[in-house]
């Protein structure tokens, strides 16, 4: 009846805990959480399913996905593709979101069923119950990172260990094998760190009993092995080495140690003495605010520990236990920890303070698991307590003990709300943002278009504009591109239509920006030459619009003449030159162009010391053979002159009265 009971409260938490994932996820990362490795891990699942381990763009550059390698056979992600297959099997099950409440679940099974192993059902429902309460687990349950996929590995691992070594059944011994097989393929150094306490377990059973114990453990270690084997193959396939891992290919200075690491722009002299004040502060983080009931609930795991060496800890337990100094100290080796933290000497600062301490995230089951032991030896203490005092009957003891516990609960529950309150309005706060920037998408993109968006972290795709991902095959509902090489991208997709994806506001969803965006429309014309006409709202109490045109050939300017609270101007393109022309169409100004480069327009209009504004007008042009090809120009609305430059775009709705931008794009036949 027991084991039953414990069965069916196992599975209502298990069940719990993927509803809680699917809500939250859907409901507060709609868009993705600021963390941009979940596209890549997306990506990577859609590649999966489509049976590809390498991208192949018709364009190079402009489709590089955020975290790809570039090689002779394409792009392929830095990351193993272990979490992306666990991803890519929600999307067959319907929706990737279904993987990530059916990780929760699973791992909330398991940490309940290695509790049962290592202790006793009671310790088991509460531990579980633990990992759901904690903001460190749902909330990273709930994005398409690694993290809670390799630990369901690790869990499954674990608990077929403790199975297998209960039982001495090879079966679970061959099942805990291929877990952390897996684990390894997904995630090596953290596999080998929540491993180590276990393989210490399987020395120290050899040693014990060989004879008995070899076959189970050599089973272990074969599929364990199997594990790393695929993990270097797969080395092989897409690095040409198996010793070469993506994430090394990628960066060879972003892996394990000390002195200098370094990723892309971003390095640090990683010193023993950083690398431990960063972790300690990791571990603060983690233990004060990222489990359930903070302070209270390390407190709760710090006695529940030593309950269970005072009680005699027993070998299996220890191998729990273990993993509370394996995981901070091989944490310490790698500068990641000290990258999650953004600046050190800035409270709330860096990914830690939106998703925590993830890579910390195996901690979660030996604090569970001894505040779990914690907890129902205090609450056995006051049973005990209360039914031996003399002066209370068997009724008021039974009242008092309750009223313990809940009084317990409520302070852990208090201290688990109050964290995770904060955690989620810290995350809401940039899904609305992100609400406003991806308006443009409301309902999907737009039929067989091809979108160029920016690239305000340099030459990638879904960094940060996870949502906007392309088709392994690019012949998806919309092709994305970095708008670098338009002409050339065009050219490769001549029957799609083409829109430019901009928004107002420098990128920083913490801070509520950007505040608006549009989808431009962008036509292309061409014939000897092209035309393109512009009338921009002059606010009356303006004292001028000055002219700036711009090319590779220098730059000139003109005063605009000004009616009706307007200015209108225009340039005239041919194979060779661009002329600033004026509102009867006469040439004012002429530059030199060739080839393809950016004809850049700007009307700075003046209202004095404070007051002034710029329109912008970015022309893509191509000028060859004597022929002239031109797109709709990128338009900005500038308050100063270094917010151009891809974080103004104009949106009329957000315009003030009597500022507006309309222009035209036309092919003539001749030069006037």
């Amino acid at each position: 009846m027991r084991r039953r009971t414990a069965t069916v409260g196992t599975a209502a938490i298990a069940l719990l805990g993927a509803l809680v994932v699917w809500l939250v996820a859907n409901r507060l990362f709609p868009y993705h959480s600021l963390n941009h490795d979940e596209a890549v891990y997306l990506q990577q699942a859609a590649m999966l399913l489509d049976g590809r381990l390498f991208l192949r763009p018709p364009v190079g550059e402009v489709f590089r996905p955020w975290f790809f390698v570039g090689s002779e056979n394409g792009l392929y992600p830095k990351y193993a593709p272990v979490p992306a297959a666990m991803f890519a099997l929600g999307k067959l099950a319907g929706g990737y979101r279904l993987a990530l409440a059916a990780v929760a679940a699973g791992s909330l099974a398991l940490v309940a069923g290695v509790v049962r192993e290592a202790f006793d059902r009671r310790a088991a429902l509460v531990a579980a119950l633990f990992v759901l309460a904690s903001p460190l687990f749902v909330l990273d349950s709930s994005v398409f990172l690694p993290y809670a996929p390799t630990t369901l590995l690790n869990l499954a691992f674990a608990y077929c260990y403790l199975r297998a070594d209960r039982t001495g059944d090879r079966r679970w011994a061959a099942a805990a094998g291929a877990a952390v097989g897996l684990a390894f393929f997904a995630r090596p150094f953290t596999a080998v760190l929540f491993a180590s306490p276990f393989v210490g377990h399987a020395l120290w059973t050899l040693r014990r009993d060989f004879g008995e114990t070899l076959p189970r453990q050599a089973t272990t270690a074969a599929l364990g092995l199997v594990g790393v084997a695929a993990a270097l193959g797969y080395n092989a396939v897409v690095t040409g080495s198996p010793l070469v891992f993506p994430y090394e290919a990628f960066a060879p200075l972003d892996g394990l140690g000390f002195g200098e690491r370094r990723i892309l722009d971003h390095g640090v002299d990683y010193t023993p003495a950083l690398a431990l004040r960063a972790n300690g502060r990791v571990l603060w983080l983690f233990f004060g605010e990222w489990i359930a009931g903070g302070l209270v609930g390390a407190a709760l795991a710090a006695g529940g520990l030593a309950v269970a060496v005072r009680r005699g800890l027993t070998a299996r337990q220890a191998s729990v236990a273990g993993v509370f100094l394996t995981v901070p100290a091989g944490n310490v080796y790698f500068w990641g920890n000290f990258n999650v933290l953004g600046d050190l000497d800035r409270a709330g600062d860096g990914l830690v303070a939106a998703l925590g301490p993830y890579y910390h995230f195996d901690l979660l089951l030996p604090t569970a698991t001894f505040a779990a032991v914690g907890l129902v030896a205090l609450a056995a203490a006051v049973r005990d307590a209360l039914v031996d005092r003399p002066d209370l009957d068997a009724r008021a003891a039974r009242v008092g003990f309750v009223a313990v516990l809940v009084v317990s609960a409520g302070v852990v529950g208090v201290v688990t709300a109050a964290d995770i309150q904060e955690r989620v309005e810290r995350n809401a706060a940039v899904t609305e943002t992100y609400e406003t920037a991806y308006e443009p998408f409301d309902g999907g993109p737009p039929a067989n278009s091809l979108v160029f968006v920016p690239d305000p972290y340099g030459d990638w795709l879904n960094h940060p504009f996870q949502s906007l991902r392309n088709d392994p095959g690019y012949d998806g509902r919309a092709v994305y591109a970095v708008g670098d090489r338009p002409f050339e991208t065009a050219d490769a997709f001549p029957n799609r239509t083409l829109y430019r994806y901009v928004y107002r506001g420098p990128w920083a969803p913490f801070d509520g920006s950007p505040r608006a965006a549009r989808l431009q429309r962008v036509a292309g014309v061409s014939g000897s030459g092209v035309a393109m006409n512009a009338t921009v709202g002059v606010p009356r109490s303006a004292e001028s619009v000055t002219l700036r045109l711009g090319t590779d050939d220098g730059s000139v300017y003109h005063v605009a003449n000004r009616t009706n609270d307007a200015a209108r101007f225009g340039l005239r393109l041919t194979d060779g030159a661009v002329r600033l022309s004026g509102t009867d169409g006469r040439s004012i100004e002429t530059l030199a162009v060739s080839g393809r480069e950016t004809v850049q327009l700007s009307a700075f209009v003046d209202y004095g010391p404070g007051g002034s504004f710029t329109y912008r007008f970015d022309l893509p042009v191509e000028a060859s053979d004597g022929q002239v090809r031109a797109l709709t120009p990128r338009i900005e609305l500038c308050r100063g002159v270094r917010s151009c430059g891809g974080e103004a775009a104009y949106v009329q709705e957000t315009a003030p009265d009597g500022v507006f931008v309309e222009t035209n794009l036309t092919a003539t036949d001749h030069d006037r």
